[in-house]
C-alpha cells in the first residue's frame, strides 16, 4: 500500500487544496511578524489575541518598558500610536486586532475559522476617556465659560 502524501481536507492523494495548505503553513512559519505593543492595552490584547487564534509565531515588542523598542517604532511609522504589526516588512499603523485578522486573511496568510479570539479584538485601553465621561456644553455655556474665566 503507498503511504504516499495525502489531503489534510479530503485525504486523497495530489489534492490541490493540501498543496495551498502546505504553502501556507510554508508561508506562515518562513514569515516574520513583530509587534509593538503596550503590555497591557486592550488594543495590544486584541492584536495578541488574533496571534494566538491563527497560532502563528511573533515578537513581542514593549514599547512602554524599552524604550529602544519605542524609538524603533516611531522611526518605522513617523507615528507614535500603538499597537503597530509589521508583517514580513509591512507596516501595519495603530490598529486593532480586527483590521489584522482582516489585513492576514485579505493576504491569504490566514483562512478563516470557526475559533474565537479569547480576547475582545476591538476594545480600547481601559485608562482610555469613556465618551460617557464627556460632558458637551452648549456653545452659549462655553462662551460665558471662557469670557468668566478670562476675567
Amino acid at each position: 500500500m503507498d503511504r504516499g502524501r495525502h489531503c489534510y481536507i479530503c485525504y486523497s492523494r495530489d489534492c490541490s487544496r493540501q498543496l495551498a495548505n502546505d504553502q501556507q503553513l510554508i508561508t506562515r512559519f518562513k514569515m516574520k511578524i513583530i509587534t509593538y505593543m503596550k503590555p497591557s492595552c486592550g488594543w495590544s490584547n486584541g492584536v495578541r489575541s488574533v496571534m494566538r487564534k491563527y497560532n502563528l509565531p511573533f515578537e513581542d515588542r514593549d514599547i512602554i518598558n524599552d524604550s529602544t523598542q519605542r524609538q524603533e517604532m516611531i522611526q518605522k511609522t513617523n507615528q507614535t500610536l500603538q499597537p503597530c504589526v509589521e508583517v514580513d516588512g509591512h507596516m501595519l499603523v495603530d490598529v486593532s486586532g480586527d483590521e489584522v485578522e482582516a489585513y492576514l486573511l485579505a493576504n491569504g496568510i490566514v483562512n478563516t475559522t470557526d475559533q474565537e479570539a479569547d480576547a475582545p479584538t476591538n476594545q480600547a485601553c481601559a485608562n482610555e476617556v469613556q465618551e460617557s465621561d464627556i460632558k458637551f456644553m452648549k456653545k452659549s455655556e462655553a462662551l460665558e465659560k471662557r469670557i468668566r474665566d478670562y476675567r
